[in-house]
């Protein structure tokens, strides 16, 4: 039986899908999507800058010494994964990090969940944030900087996507992937224009001009998310003197232990990807021939590559995917997701190409050019279709928490990207770049392998709060 809040929620949830002022879909989409432009202007435009801003200054002599808690963070370090050169203990620095990042969405989630709802979730998070990049500016604040960084990612990411899937019904599957695809084309935005602003006033200003820039840009965030509050969920959260929720059913729990098998696939194609932000920018300042009659090309700039390809491809194939839905012939959830790790196992190759080109010299720019935009592609094919299906399928009990648990495949993704990073300088690039392409490709074997099964599955595991599908 659906409760009186849940009949409520459903009511909610009719009238704003009634709402298509937004190129057809609700106006909330559009205040997420443009709080998540400018977030992952920041985001991104730091991420392009902290890898290299740690091996050409922050961990050198005259610096590192300046960074409050270095030197137990370093020995902490070492003492699991032995002595550290600077370019290893960057590269596990930044996996930790960028791992840490998509950890803690599953306590944000939790928090909105159970505590402050996911409006308040957000506010606090963009905060943090805003915090954390100012923080950025200043050597001696580093480390604080990546804690509020992570703790206030941890607070926004889960809740914010969560709500997207709050604007539709349950029965609504196509127009909520399409909105999930148009949500992450927003956020690619930022990342286009993150890494070019904050590269470029980096490079003539100094690293701190950009990571000031990055700040400004989580400010307009807050700004946007707090503009818009009236058009999103009105999600509350269940506190101790309401009824709780009944525990899952047999159904529901088979539906997570599913959503975990297929972050599981994921997390093979999600290290090669975000090798692209680590030892790929390493590569190519190493590698790559940045020459131009204008003058050397800054290497953040490459960040921008992956999500300005992610843009491009949205719009023909939200439109080939609505042409083959109708001809019954669209590809699955796991088939995109099996598509994207092959896609991602191309791109690396390419590096792993380039390597072999540059010699003892250096590759012409556009291998890496080719490599990032490939793995834009195969980030829109898999990520926007895994948050749907979790936002789809999910049990309304957990939606929020699953949303946020969701990034748990960035989050071992990442901690392992790091330290594979670790191996750059041992290997030479041809072998390294090879290794990342077969961990990607490992991921669109199982899913050639388990993908129909799994889908299936879920089709067939109808709960009390989720809709069959195909």
């Amino acid at each position: 039986m659906i409760s009186q809040r849940g009949d409520k929620v459903a009511a909610a949830v009719v009238d704003r899908t009634d709402d298509k002022s937004f190129f057809g879909h609700p106006k909330g989409l559009a205040y997420l999507a443009f709080t998540e432009t400018w977030e992952r202007f920041s985001y991104y435009g730091m991420t392009a800058l902290v890898v290299l801003y740690m091996v050409q200054q922050l961990l050198l002599p005259g610096h590192i010494e300046n960074v409050a808690g270095m030197a137990a963070y370093r020995s902490a370090l070492e003492s699991v994964f032995g002595p550290m050169s600077v370019q290893a203990l960057a590269s596990q620095t930044f996996g930790l990090y960028s791992g840490l990042v998509f950890f803690t969405p599953v306590f944000g989630g939790i928090i909105a969940d159970r505590f402050l709802g996911a409006k308040r979730t957000v506010v606090i998070g963009a905060l943090l944030m805003s915090a954390g990049h100012f923080a950025m500016a200043f050597d001696s604040s580093f480390l604080f900087a990546l804690l509020l960084l992570i703790l206030g990612c941890g607070c926004l990411k889960g809740s914010i996507s969560a709500q997207v899937g709050q604007l539709y019904p349950r029965h609504e599957e196509s127009r909520r992937t399409r909105a999930y695809a148009i949500f992450s084309m927003a956020i690619n935005f930022g990342g286009v224009g993150g890494p070019l602003l904050c590269g470029y006033l980096a490079q003539v200003y100094g690293w701190h001009a950009g990571f000031g820039a990055a700040g400004v840009m989580m400010i307009l965030a807050t700004i946007v998310y707090l503009s818009g509050m009236r058009h999103l969920p009105d999600q509350q959260p269940r506190r101790s003197d309401r009824p709780a929720l009944p525990p899952l059913t047999s159904a529901e729990r088979k539906i997570v232990l599913l959503l975990i098998l297929v972050m599981v696939i994921t997390v093979f194609q999600t290290i090669a990807y975000f090798q692209i932000y680590n030892a790929g920018m390493i590569w190519i300042s190493e590698h790559a021939d940045l020459a131009t009659p204008l003058g050397s090309v800054p290497v953040p700039w490459f960040n921008s590559i992956d999500a300005f390809a992610s843009i491009i491809v949205v719009p023909p194939l939200v439109i080939l995917w609505a042409h083959q839905a109708k001809a019954g012939r669209e590809p699955g959830d796991i088939a995109k997701i099996g598509i994207g790790a092959a896609i991602a196992a191309a791109s690396a190759g390419i590096l792993a190409l380039a390597s072999v080109a540059a010699g003892a010299g250096r590759a012409p720019a556009l291998f890496p050019i080719l490599a990032y935009a490939g793995m834009g592609l195969a980030f829109i094919f898999y990520w926007p279709t895994f948050l749907a299906l979790v936002s789809r399928v999910a049990p309304a009990k957990v939606n929020s928490t699953l949303m946020g648990a969701a990034y748990l495949s960035f989050f071992i993704g990442n901690i392992i990207m790091g330290w594979i990073g670790t191996l750059y300088e041992k290997m030479n690039p041809t072998a390294f770049w090879s290794l990342n392409a077969a961990i990607a490709a490992t991921g669109a074997l199982i899913v050639l392998a388990v993908g129909k099964p799994i889908s299936r599955a879920l089709t067939r595991s109808p709960g009390s709060d989720v809709l069959e599908y195909s």
